[in-house]
C-alpha cells in the first residue's frame, strides 16, 4: 500500500513538475523583449483582441473551420495586423511562422472551463484539448492571457513585476544570513560532536526555505525576461551552492536504515520539498521528513555527521575520494582524528592529497570554533 502511495506521489509530481515546466517556457516566450510580446502589446495599443495558438498539429487543425492558410514568417507587425481580421492565428511552436489567420476555433465543448468570453473560454479548451499554449488578448479589458494545460496566467507590466521580486529577493538576503548563521553553528557543533536533530532541522528547514523563495523569484526573472537581467545575477549570487547544500547535509544525517524506517537521500529530498509552509516551522516535522520519529524528544537526540558536507569544503577534492573517505572512516569525528599516514591507506589518496585534507579539516575546525566563540 505505501509502495502505491509512493508512486502515486512521484506521478503527480512528475506530472505538476512537466506542467510547471511547460509555463516556464511559454512565460519565456511571451516575457519582455520577445517578439512575441512586442506583437501582443502591438495588439493591445492597438485596441483589438487576439486569440493565437502556439503550436500546430492534427488536433489542432481539426479544430479549425475557414480562415487563410499561411505559412509566412512570424514578425510582431504581421501579428497586429493579422489579428485585425475576426479569427484566430495559429503559429508554429517556434514561433517563427505565421500557419494560418482568420480560423474559427471550434473545441469540444464538453471540456469543463471557468472562463466566460467566448474569447477566454475557446483559449481554454483550446489549450487543454490540444496541450499546446494559448494566448487571448482582451479588447474590452486590455489584458493578455496565457493558457497552459489548464493554468491561466495574466501577463503583468515589468514594473508590477519588479516591485513584487525586489521585495522577494529582500526576504532572500534575510534568509540567506539567517541560513549562514546556522550552519556556521553546525559546523562548529560538528567539530565538538555536540549536534543534535534539532540543530540538522535547523539548517534543513533553512535550506528549504531559501530554496523556495529562490524558486519563485527565478518565475519572476522568466517573466520579466530581458528586464530580469539584474535580479537573475543577484538571485545566482545568493543561490550558489544551496541545492548542493541541501543535499549535503541529508546525506550527513539520514539515519541508517532500521525495522521500523528506512529513508534514503532520494526519498528525503521530495518529502522536504512536500511540506506545506506551515509544516515546515515545525523543525519536528522537518525531522521526520529527514527520516528520523519526528517526536518532540527526539530533537535534543544527539547525531554524528559522516562527514560529506565538510569535505565538500576542502578544495580540489573530488566526490569520489569523499565517497572512499567516508566509506572508510565511518564518520567525522575518525576523520578528524586521522593521521596522513591513515588517510593514505584510503584507495586513490597519496601523500600529497592526504596532507591536504588533512590541513583543510584542521583548517575547517579551527575557524569553525573561532567563528562560533570569538
Amino acid at each position: 500500500m505505501a509502495a502505491k502511495d509512493g508512486a502515486a506521489a512521484s506521478g503527480k509530481s512528475g506530472a505538476s513538475s512537466k506542467q510547471e515546466a511547460m509555463m516556464r517556457a511559454s512565460l519565456s516566450a511571451v516575457a519582455p523583449g520577445q517578439p512575441l510580446r512586442d506583437g501582443l502589446e502591438r495588439i493591445v495599443r492597438g485596441n483589438t483582441g487576439g486569440l493565437i495558438v502556439l503550436g500546430m498539429d492534427k488536433s489542432v487543425e481539426a479544430m479549425c473551420t475557414g480562415g487563410f492558410v499561411l505559412d509566412v514568417e512570424f514578425t510582431a507587425t504581421r501579428l497586429r495586423e493579422l489579428c485585425k481580421l475576426d479569427g484566430a492565428l495559429i503559429l508554429d511552436k517556434d514561433i517563427t511562422k505565421i500557419l494560418r489567420a482568420g480560423v474559427q476555433l471550434v473545441p469540444d465543448a464538453s471540456i469543463h472551463t471557468e472562463e466566460t468570453g467566448t474569447r477566454h473560454r475557446t483559449a481554454d479548451r483550446v489549450s487543454k484539448q490540444c496541450g499546446f499554449p494559448v494566448v487571448s488578448v482582451s479588447q474590452s479589458m486590455r489584458l493578455i492571457a496565457l493558457y497552459v494545460d489548464g493554468e491561466r496566467r495574466v501577463l503583468e507590466e515589468s514594473g508590477a513585476i519588479l516591485s513584487r521580486a525586489n521585495q522577494a529577493l529582500a526576504t532572500l538576503e534575510r534568509y540567506k544570513l539567517r541560513l549562514d548563521e546556522v550552519a556556521g553553528t553546525l559546523s562548529a557543533l560538528e567539530i565538538e560532536d555536540l549536534v543534535t536533530v534539532r540543530d540538522v532541522g535547523a539548517v534543513a528547514q533553512r535550506l528549504e526555505m531559501v530554496r523556495r523563495i529562490a524558486t519563485e523569484i527565478a518565475e519572476y526573472v522568466v517573466e520579466l525576461g530581458t528586464d530580469g537581467r539584474l535580479l537573475s545575477l543577484q538571485l545566482d549570487e545568493l543561490t550558489v551552492g544551496i541545492e548542493q547544500e541541501r543535499e549535503l547535509v541529508i546525506r550527513d544525517y539520514v539515519p541508517e536504515p532500521t525495522a521500523k524506517r528506512s529513508r534514503t537521500v532520494e526519498e528525503a529530498l521530495p518529502a522536504l520539498d512536500a511540506l506545506t509552509h506551515p509544516e515546515l516551522l515545525e523543525l519536528a516535522i522537518v525531522a521526520k521528513a529527514l527520516g528520523y520519529t519526528g517526536s518532540p524528544e527526539t530533537l535534543d537526540s544527539a547525531v554524528s555527521p559522516r562527514g560529506y558536507r565538510l569535505l565538500a569544503k576542502i578544495p580540489r577534492l573530488p566526490g569520489a575520494i569523499i565517497e572512499r573517505l567516508v566509506e572508510h572512516f565511518g564518520g567525522l569525528q575518525k576523520l578528524l582524528a586521522a593521521s596522513v599516514d591513515d588517510l593514505q591507506t584510503v584507495d586513490g589518496v597519496g601523500e600529497a592529497r592526504a596532507r591536504s585534507v588533512r590541513e583543510g579539516l584542521s583548517r575547517l575546525a579551527e575557524s569553525s570554533i573561532l567563528e562560533r566563540y570569538v
